[in-house]
């Protein structure tokens, strides 16, 4: 086997330089440009990032060619059958899962860190009617640095843990209060009795008149939606997340700009899309007739919850909850019509060669949105769910960002305007 070189050779004009390669855990290689400017004068163009690492990370490894996806080492696959979102939000923001004393620890810093400041419930009246819950969410998590200390690169070690739960808790509440004001009825505080996840079912559904039991089946279908959203390594909003916190802006500011570029429909919004596309191929009844207006450049109709940017197999997650889809619906006995149409969208498509050859395979979106509408979730809360599931990846990234002491993050163009034009 021929032993890799430890540079890469760059000839520009009459000049050649050595740019070092950088080798992954995994064997993936990368071409450290750090100092092309200052040798060549010349910077790289990379539109959207899609061959740009723009950092060191040791919180998650994806191998998209083989549907390969870990957190902190340990596959995706091993990590649902644990079972608990609080464990593996413990694993990645600390690095490992939690020892039971470290769970019990971790569980009672979410209980007592789950209550909304008073203060802050006035903030919900004063939204207008229809805002949508992302909206309201990341403008409330912003809000939250006047009513806690700050948590910057100076406090990283003295108030991380405490931060962390009361975010990862407290952000939980405040969606659950969101959706309560948005129907009218009254606020349903959190219960020290219930966990994590069956704390926020009975916070989004009981009510006076109408008690809510946790169903454990609902409850652990959650636990599993939310681990297979906890993080994907550098994608949109953790990239955000990277990039507004590298000029040590406090935590809470950070986790909102991350929720802002969540909220977008080609992100965090991709399975409420999906939502909206099987309805309408359901009213019209002709699956083929939709494949083929996907397949049709000059048609703006997409396949939503298709494909992936870094995925060219089958999705490791939508593999997952597929099955569990399957298997809640039949526990419930909830015959939803979207789930067949669903299915039938992509065994037509998976028995198409334009879907094959360009590796679209379903991805994590394409099942969850019938999930939560299985459990009552509104389709206007499912980016929020996403948001919920996601936070504990982006404080890890951001307290790995800050614990490297990053430089501001401040990427180079290439200029195209018109030249110099004098006025005078």
């Amino acid at each position: 086997m021929n032993k890799m070189p430890e540079f890469a050779i760059l000839k520009v004009g009459d000049k050649e330089i050595q740019l070092p390669l950088v080798r992954g855990t995994e064997g993936d290689y990368a071409i450290d440009i750090a100092r092309l400017r200052a040798e060549t004068g010349m910077v790289t163009l990379d539109p959207s990032f899609m061959n740009t690492a723009s950092c060191y990370s040791t919180i998650t490894y994806i191998d998209g060619d083989n549907g390969i996806l870990r957190y902190r080492g340990i596959p995706i696959e091993d990590l649902v059958k644990l079972g608990s979102f609080t464990k593996v939000a413990y694993l990645l923001v600390n690095g490992k899962l939690p020892t039971p004393e470290q769970s019990r620890n971790f569980s009672h810093l979410l209980n007592i860190s789950s209550l909304l400041h008073e203060d802050m419930r006035h903030f919900f009246d004063h939204f207008p009617q229809g805002a949508h819950p992302m909206h309201i969410l990341s403008t409330m998590i912003n809000a939250l640095a006047a009513f806690y200390p700050n948590v910057d690169l100076q406090s990283l070690s003295e108030d991380i843990d405490s931060s962390t739960a009361r975010l990862i808790s407290i952000v939980r509440t405040m969606a659950a209060v969101a959706y309560k004001k948005s129907i009218g009825e009254p606020v349903v505080y959190p219960r020290c009795d219930l966990k994590y996840c069956g704390n926020f079912l009975n916070m989004m559904f009981d009510s006076p008149v109408r008690p809510y039991v946790v169903r454990p089946e609902i409850e652990r279908i959650l636990n599993i939606l939310f681990i297979l959203h906890a993080d994907h390594e550098q994608n949109c909003s953790t990239t955000a997340v990277r990039t507004v916190g590298s000029a040590q802006v406090n935590l809470y500011a950070t986790i909102s700009a991350g929720m802002s570029a969540l909220s977008g429909p080609l992100h965090g919004g991709a399975n409420q899309e999906v939502i909206k596309m099987l309805r309408l191929i359901e009213q019209d009844g002709n699956v083929d007739k939709f494949l083929k207006r996907a397949k049709d450049k000059n048609d703006p109709f997409r396949l939503m919850g298709f494909g992936h940017r870094v995925y060219k197999t089958y999705d490791p997650r939508a593999d997952i909850i597929k099955k569990e889809c399957h298997q809640l619906l039949e526990t419930l006995e909830i015959r939803d019509s979207l789930l067949d149409v669903a299915s039938e969208v992509e065994k037509a498509a998976l028995n198409d060669e334009y879907f094959i050859e360009r590796n679209l395979y379903p991805n994590v979106d394409f099942y969850t949105g019938i999930i939560y509408r299985a459990i009552g979730i509104p389709e206007d809360m499912f980016t929020v769910m996403f948001a919920l599931a996601r936070l504990p990846g982006w404080i890890a990234h951001w307290k790995e960002m800050i614990g490297h002491n990053t430089r501001i993050v401040r990427p180079r163009q290439v200029y195209i305007g018109k030249p110099r034009t004098p006025i005078f």
